[in-house]
């Protein structure tokens, strides 16, 4: 990316590729703001998304931005981070506004903190959804049915056709990259798969995510197969259940709700969830949806 400057405060900015950051430096950003992203886990974001940092004059990073694309036509937004010191001094729409050049035309996602969510909206983002946040340290939990296998790396093919149907775009480059360092768990019926889901190192722990399957029921039988196992460990989901039985399940099993944010789109609406069709039922991460 080309570079811009932009003069905040008392500090003179440049914009720099997230690629070429030491992630130290942006475990740091992150740590400022109690974001439970470790090391690792900005080197996976790194690795399927693109997007920038600001820097001062010495090197410190203030922001970041990032961007991640599925297919030609529609992307997420995430990592969105603004040091507390610029937050109000217009940082968030200057990385904001350069992600937005880099997207291009494509449809965008993004999930938005209370903090950011005015920002968003003066960009043309509107409301879908609310993220609940669920998340703790696992209770046994009796699993819920006996269909569930696990998916093996040959599996990903029919995986990523059907998160494709469900997200509305195609995932298939991250699914590969998320799979080495995941659990995969699927349903079949009738012979075909009509759920998945994955479990990876995350933050504190471990999340679970994505999950797309047919129905809540599935969701259900789904998650608790990746909770067995997880007693006394650190386990979050990320989902747009507002209640029912997921939310039940995951009460139950020691995952709490933590905190929410809005899923927030531009260019099209959030592809709905419904009985019957395939649907999203805990996201990847917030920044990759």
């Amino acid at each position: 990316m080309s570079q811009s400057t932009m003069r905040l405060q008392s500090f003179d900015l440049a914009s720099q590729d997230v690629a070429s950051v030491d992630v130290e430096w942006l475990h740091g950003l992150s740590l400022g703001v109690e974001w439970p992203h470790r090391p690792s886990d900005w080197d996976l974001l790194r690795s399927v998304g693109h997007g920038f940092v600001a820097l001062d004059e010495i090197g410190r990073v203030f922001s970041s931005a990032m961007w991640f694309p599925y297919g030609a036509d529609c992307a997420t937004i995430g990592m969105v981070i603004t040091s507390p010191r610029v937050q109000t001094h217009g940082g968030g729409r200057w990385m904001m506004e350069g992600i937005l050049r880099q997207c291009g035309e494509r449809r965008l996602i993004l999930n938005a903190t209370r903090a950011a969510y005015s920002l968003y909206v003066s960009l043309g983002f509107e409301p879908q959804a609310t993220v609940y946040q669920c998340q703790g340290y696992a209770r046994p939990v009796v699993a819920q049915g006996d269909a569930v296998e696990t998916i093996a790396a040959d599996g990903l093919a029919a995986v990523a056709a059907l998160d494709a149907a469900a997200f509305g775009a195609d995932r298939s480059a991250l699914l590969a990259r998320l799979a080495p360092v995941s659990e995969i768990r699927g349903l079949r019926r009738g012979g075909r798969l009509v759920g998945y889901a994955m479990r990876r190192p995350f933050g504190r722990g471990s999340v679970i995510g994505p999950v797309v399957a047919a129905s809540e029921e599935e969701a259900v039988q789904l998650v608790t197969a990746l909770l067995d196992g997880q007693d006394g460990q650190f386990v979050r989901l990320d989902t747009r259940q507002a209640g029912g039985a997921l939310r039940a399940v995951l009460h139950a099993a020691g995952l709490p709700l933590h905190d929410t944010v809005t899923t927030m789109t531009r260019g099209a609406p959030l592809p709905k969830v419904e009985p019957g069709s395939p649907g999203v039922y805990a996201l990847a991460a917030h920044a990759l949806s």
